[in-house]
């Protein structure tokens, strides 16, 4: 693993004074579904690092940190809070060139200065939750209040809505 003082992932984690656990992976089962099937994780405690964009002009970026089991409201709470008419996922490229980190290993960790980080009030329920390590060959498993405490960290209701599950009709 990588040395805290080397990785600047690591390196936030730890500033945070809250326990970490370095969970190692097979960067082919970095994505949520797959992760959680391979590692015996269930998605009520995985959450995803997804890099937002609002349309406006300039262009302005968060990332928000959402529950496997719910999806992002990108058209309605993303968008109000950017203040701009449309608002959307960040491509791969653009979520590389914002964060330096792949899709796959997106951390609310170690990402740049005053790019806003929106938690999910839902996040902050779990006992420890299992979030990206950086990069594709780890997860980080961690108490939110170690979210929280990141710097441009802010915890939002109604970030996310609850995904359905299928109709067995």
């Amino acid at each position: 693993m990588s040395d805290p003082i080397d990785d600047p992932v690591l390196s936030a984690v730890a500033a945070t004074g809250k326990p970490y656990e370095v969970v190692p992976c097979d960067p082919e089962l970095a994505d949520t579904a797959a992760f959680c099937a391979a590692y015996g994780y269930r998605p009520d405690q995985s959450a995803n690092a997804i890099v937002v964009v609002g349309k406006g002009d300039p262009r302005v970026y968060a990332t928000c940190l959402v529950l496997a089991t719910t999806r992002l409201d990108v058209n309605g709470e993303v968008r109000k809070r950017f203040g701009v008419r449309k608002a959307s996922f960040a491509s791969a490229d653009e979520t590389a060139e914002m964060t330096g980190m792949q899709i796959g290993g997106v951390t609310p960790y170690g990402l740049p200065a005053g790019l806003p980080i929106w938690i999910d009030s839902r996040v902050m329920a779990c006992d420890r939750v299992i979030v990206g390590g950086g990069s594709r060959d780890r997860k980080l498993l961690v108490p939110p209040a170690s979210l929280a405490a990141l710097p441009d960290a802010e915890v939002v209701e109604a970030l996310a809505r609850a995904i359905e599950p299928p109709n067995p009709d």
